[in-house]
């Protein structure tokens, strides 16, 4: 797995803890980004491509997004972003 989109259930969000994570927010852009730790977010507003490789992956607010660690990409916000996150 480098980048996993899942719907999240409601249950899975309270199970997660996700209210607890810290908030980012960034405007429209495009950006290079290594994790060198596994993230796992819950975007509540926005729109993002991610490009790795030969993969384009699409995520918008509702989504709960998984990068592995390693991952290089890059960002594309189509719409402003505010996602809480965490690493492991």
């Amino acid at each position: 797995m480098k980048i996993k989109v899942e719907k999240p259930s409601k249950d899975r969000l309270l199970k997660l803890e996700v209210e607890s994570w810290p908030i980012w927010e960034k405007e429209e852009s495009v950006f290079d980004w290594y994790y060198d730790a596994e993230e796992i977010c819950y975007l509540l507003e926005g729109e993002v491509v991610v490009k790795i490789e030969d993969q384009v992956v699409e995520f918008k607010a509702g989504d709960l997004v998984t990068f592995s660690a390693g991952l290089d990409c890059v960002w594309e916000i189509k719409k402003t972003v505010r996602k809480h996150y965490t690493f492991k």
